[in-house]
C-alpha cells in the first residue's frame, strides 16, 4: 500500500469531464512532479485529492485510509495540505498572521510557535517581513508566505500547484531550491508545474498528464531525457 494511491478516478466539472481513469501513487519521503499544459488536469486533480471537488468514480486512499468521500476540513487533518495556484493570501493581514492561519487544524494548532520558528528558519525572509501585509511583498515573498503557511498545518503530504507561476527566473530558482529544502526535511511533495525542467529535475518519479489521462509516467531523470517530453515540453 503506497502511502497516497489514486485509483481509476474520473473527474468533472458538470457536465464537462477533465479526468479520466486516472491511477498514480506517491511513496512516503518522494518528490513526485505532474507535469502537463494548460487544461491538462493537473489543478483538478490536486482539487480532488484534497477534497475540494469530489471524484465521479474511483478511490483516492492516504495511509491506506479512503479519503475520496472525506470533506477538505477532514482530509486536512488527516495531513494532505494543498497550496494552490495563484498564493491566495490575505492581502491586508500581515506576513505573521497569513501564516498563523495555516495551523488552523488540530494537529497544529498545539505546535504553532514551534513550527513558526521552523517556517522562519527555513524562510528567513518571512522573519524580516512578518510584520509587514501581504500585499506589500514582491511576487516570490507571497509564494514564499503561500508555502510557508502550508508548512504550518504540519503536512504530511504538501501539494504545490505552479509555485513559480509568473515569478521571474532568479525567484524561480529560490521556490525549487525550497521545495528541496522541504523534502530533505521529511515531507513527502507532490508537484504541478509547467516548468518542467526543474521539476523534474528535484523530484524522485514523475507523471505526464495529457486530456485528463496519464500519458507517460517514471523516474524523473529517464523522463527529462524521454523524446517526447523534450520535443512537447522542453522546446528540443
Amino acid at each position: 500500500m503506497s502511502f497516497l494511491e489514486v485509483r481509476n478516478i474520473d473527474a468533472s466539472y458538470g457536465d464537462v469531464q477533465v479526468i479520466y481513469d486516472l491511477s498514480l501513487r506517491i511513496e512516503e519521503g518522494e518528490v513526485v512532479s505532474i507535469i502537463g499544459g494548460n487544461g491538462s488536469g493537473k489543478s483538478t486533480l490536486l482539487r480532488t485529492i484534497s477534497g475540494l471537488m469530489q471524484a465521479d468514480r474511483g478511490e483516492i486512499t492516504f495511509n491506506g485510509k479512503p479519503i475520496q468521500k472525506s470533506q477538505p476540513e477532514e482530509i486536512v487533518e488527516e495531513g494532505i495540505i494543498h497550496v494552490p495556484e495563484g498564493r491566495r493570501l490575505f492581502s491586508l493581514m500581515t506576513v505573521l498572521d497569513n501564516l498563523i492561519v495555516g495551523a488552523h487544524n488540530s494537529r497544529a494548532r498545539k505546535h504553532a510557535a514551534e513550527t513558526l520558528e521552523k517556517v522562519y528558519s527555513l524562510l528567513p525572509r518571512l522573519k524580516e517581513r512578518q510584520n509587514q501585509t501581504a500585499m506589500t511583498l514582491s511576487g516570490g515573498e507571497q509564494q514564499m508566505v503561500a508555502i510557508g503557511r502550508g508548512l504550518m498545518a504540519l503536512p504530511k503530504l504538501l501539494m504545490l500547484d505552479e509555485p513559480s507561476l509568473g515569478l521571474a527566473p532568479i525567484l524561480i530558482k529560490s521556490i525549487f531550491e525550497t521545495v528541496r529544502l522541504i523534502a530533505d526535511q521529511g515531507t513527502t511533495v507532490l508537484l504541478v508545474e509547467q516548468d518542467v525542467k526543474h521539476s523534474l529535475s528535484l523530484s524522485d518519479r514523475g507523471y505526464v498528464l495529457e486530456h485528463g489521462r496519464i500519458a507517460l509516467e517514471g523516474d524523473a531523470a529517464i523522463l527529462l531525457n524521454d523524446p517526447h517530453i523534450k520535443t512537447a515540453y522542453l522546446g528540443i
